[in-house]
């Protein structure tokens, strides 16, 4: 049990991080086991309602991709994946519409909004929101890259003390509608409004070196260790791509482990934090 002076030495040390992100804008990609483990679901929502409640603006965007090989798989529709990333087909985009902006979002929201918070469900698609190209080979099919976020959209909810939660769809140039990578969508939003901080939770640590943490890393840090083999496989563009964010404008970067209960604000609220951030060379 932790006794009366723990906890008011907790509260002591956030709050100059209360102070510093009050009114600043994080986007959070939400997925893997925080998304599929009843109690990290709660947590989870628990600690964006809290971040809202201080005074931080938090923008949500979701993935999804189990339940779509799910529900795809129950209605005798094949699943495949071309260098790991999924190829999206005519019938594949009604089951992502289906999941990602319909049952999957509408959970988030509710159970955002059961414990305090005021989430609303959009998509990509709606007013706007975001627009892609197409993939120029067109070898995963209808996904896009995007190249347009309505930003204004996105702030009026925001400054009306609304919580976006966004499921990746856009539009593409030819009006059809197109699977976006939820961390790559994250991304975009991020840059556009030159956001705090881009939040990936997923199922790793973060940058890990001699079986240790690394807290915190520059580009010129990373591309050495990506040298040295140090970063690998998978991690390589997941870094990379955490670094073309913050040269768009985003102050730091983070991937932390949803796995942990409360890693978000364990993340934030902490010297030492969970994960790793990215940061720039200054």
């Amino acid at each position: 049990m932790i006794n009366t002076q723990t906890k008011t030495e907790v509260l002591i040390k956030a709050l100059p991080y209360i102070q510093t992100y009050e009114g600043k804008t994080f986007v959070i990609k939400y997925g893997g086991a925080a998304m599929r483990d009843e109690r990290l679901k709660v947590t989870f929502a628990q600690d964006v309602t809290i971040l809202r409640k201080i005074g931080i603006n938090i923008i949500i965007v979701h993935g999804g991709g189990k339940d779509i090989t799910d529900l795809a798989d129950a209605l005798k529709i094949e699943s495949k994946f071309v260098d790991g990333q999924r190829y999206t087909s005519e019938q594949m985009v009604d089951v992502v519409m289906m999941v990602l902006a319909g049952k999957l979002n509408k959970e988030i929201v509710n159970l955002i909004n059961t414990n305090g918070g005021d989430a609303i469900g959009i998509c990509g698609v709606d007013n706007g929101l975001l627009r892609a190209k197409q993939n120029s080979d067109k070898k995963l099919g209808l996904v896009g890259e995007v190249n347009f976020v309505n930003a204004a959209f996105l702030n009026l909810l925001v400054h009306n003390g609304m919580m976006p939660v966004i499921a990746p769809l856009a539009v593409g140039e030819d009006n059809k509608i197109l699977n976006i990578n939820a961390d790559l969508a994250a991304g975009a939003i991020a840059a556009e409004l030159k956001a705090e901080k881009l939040v990936y939770l997923s199922d790793i640590e973060g940058v890990i070196l001699e079986e240790k943490l690394v807290s915190s890393l520059t580009n010129s840090e990373a591309e050495s260790l990506i040298k040295q083999g140090a970063i690998h496989g998978g991690m390589i563009p997941k870094v990379r791509s955490a670094f073309d964010t913050l040269n768009q404008g985003v102050r730091k970067v983070h991937i932390i482990d949803g796995r942990i209960k409360h890693s978000l604000l364990l993340e934030i609220f902490t010297d030492e934090g969970v994960g790793t951030q990215m940061i720039h060379e200054s």
